[in-house]
Order: C-alpha cells, then sequence, then structure tokens
C-alpha cells in the first residue's frame, strides 16, 4: 500500500510539473505570436522624399485595407537605404533602379531583391547658361552623378546627345569616353548636389528625384531627357528573406495598383512614367 501511495504522489507530482511546464511553453508561444502578429502589421519603407514618398504616401489607405501600417522614412542619400534593408532597420526601401541595386549588391554582398518595376524617373540635362546643347563652349563644365551607375547613365545621355562617344558598355566610365570634341569637362558630384551646383557650371545631368525637389520640371526645365525605353525603372527592393512575405506582396500590389498608376500620371504630367 506505501508504495502505491508513492507511486501514485510521484505520478501526480510528474503530471503537474507537466502540465505546468506545458502551461508556461503556451504562454510564451502565446507571447511570441502576439508579438510577431504585432510587428507583421507595421511595414517600414525607406523612400526618396519626390516622388518615391509622395507616391507611398498616396497608396496607403490600400495597405491599411489590408490590415497593415505603413511607416514611410524619408532618405536623402542613396547608400543609407539600402544598409538599413540589409541590417533590417527596414523592410523594403523604394528609391533605385535595378542597376544601381544590382551594382550596390556586387560591391558589398547584401542579401537584396526586387519584386516589382514601379515608375520610371528620365534623366535630364539642366543649365542656367544655355537654352539648347549646340550652345555649350569649347572646355564646357557639365556636371553628373557620382555614383557608378547614375554617372554611366549621365554619360550615356550626353552621348546620346552627340556630345561625347563612348565604348559600347553598359557601365560607363569617364575613361570609356573615346571622342570630347568640346573638350568637355565632367564633374561628378553627388546627385542630391547637382541642383544646387547649376548656378556654377554649364550644365548638370540630374536624376528626376532631385530635379523636382528643386523645383525643376523635367518635361518644362530639361534641354534634353532620356527616352521611355530606359532601362532605369525604380523599383520595390527588400531582402531575399521576406521577398514572400505578406507584408511584401502588400506593398507590391498597392504600389503597382490602378489607384498607384492614375497618381503618378495625374501627378508629375509624364516627367515620371509608370513601368507597370
Amino acid at each position: 500500500m506505501k508504495l502505491k501511495k508513492l507511486l501514485g504522489l510521484g505520478l501526480a507530482t510528474v503530471i503537474l510539473v507537466s502540465s505546468v511546464g506545458c502551461s508556461s511553453s503556451k504562454g510564451e508561444k502565446d507571447a511570441v505570436d502576439a508579438a510577431d502578429s504585432s510587428e507583421n502589421k507595421k511595414i517600414v519603407v525607406g523612400a526618396s522624399a519626390i516622388p518615391h514618398a509622395e507616391i507611398l504616401e498616396e497608396i496607403k489607405p490600400l495597405v491599411e485595407a489590408k490590415g497593415y501600417e505603413l511607416e514611410v522614412k524619408v532618405f536623402d542619400d542613396y547608400v543609407l537605404p539600402n544598409t538599413g534593408l540589409e541590417e533590417g532597420a527596414l523592410d523594403a526601401n523604394y528609391f533605385q533602379h535595378v542597376p544601381y541595386l544590382e551594382e550596390t549588391v556586387s560591391q558589398k554582398g547584401y542579401k537584396l531583391t526586387y519584386t516589382a518595376k514601379v515608375h520610371l524617373e528620365p534623366m535630364g540635362i539642366y543649365s542656367e547658361k544655355i537654352k539648347k546643347l549646340d550652345e555649350l563652349a569649347n572646355g564646357a563644365k557639365i556636371a553628373i552623378p557620382n555614383d557608378p551607375t547614375n554617372g554611366s547613365r549621365a554619360i550615356q545621355l550626353l552621348a546620346n546627345n552627340g556630345l561625347l562617344k563612348v565604348e559600347n558598355k553598359d557601365l560607363l566610365t569617364v575613361k570609356d569616353i573615346t571622342e570630347n570634341p568640346k573638350n568637355i569637362e565632367l564633374l561628378e558630384i553627388e546627385a542630391p548636389q547637382l541642383p544646387s551646383v547649376l548656378v556654377d557650371v554649364d550644365a548638370a545631368v540630374i536624376n528626376t528625384n532631385y530635379a523636382l525637389s528643386a523645383n525643376l520640371n523635367p518635361t518644362k526645365d530639361a534641354i534634353s531627357i532620356e527616352s521611355i525605353d530606359s532601362p532605369y525603372s525604380n523599383i520595390l527592393a527588400c531582402r531575399e528573406d521576406n521577398k514572400d512575405s505578406k507584408k511584401i506582396k502588400v506593398l507590391t500590389e498597392a504600389l503597382t495598383s490602378n489607384e498607384a498608376k492614375a497618381f503618378i500620371e495625374e501627378k508629375y504630367q509624364g516627367s515620371i512614367i509608370p513601368s507597370f
């Protein structure tokens, strides 16, 4: 009898401990699930102010209708949005084109990709001193972006306008210029600073987002502009490990919706063109 009582007590103790352990584990799991659920309902996106942040603000109701909160963090450079995305501070970013992303991934080894091409910002040539490119004097100074992909893009635009001849390459540098009949001096400057140096140079090749920020309208103020078949559509970038997540799918759908397309076409009047 004593042995049976001891065994019974031991079994009861085991069952009690086991039950407490299960209850504790279940509570911890519920807490984790709740935290995950809360976190997954917020989408943090890094973006340039114009037009990216403006477009994101416009599609917020579409995201909210799917049960998510969209937080837009504005950046004024081309480096930090990819760093923040790689490190997990951002869920996605929307500021760059495919060649720039590919160059960043190649140089830094980031595990980044993209889900959709959203819009094209035709790069333009601007000047406060001339009205036509054939007015450029010998030895004229032209400012271009100093990052590899946008610098290449600017050189190609100048070549397309007959100011230079270049090698047949995807990524151009000043070393790839084979003919420079007007002895043009190219000044490589950080992209956000290009509008501010217009007064000091004969012309500048400026990305549309920075042109718009400086109240320059590409369709009205640019001497020359990229054609609409340019490969430099701006994209929604994300990490490889969250590309198939629900939040990224929701954001992608909103950015490529009919509402987003109508907003881009109406607000920017051809200076920015939908890519979907």
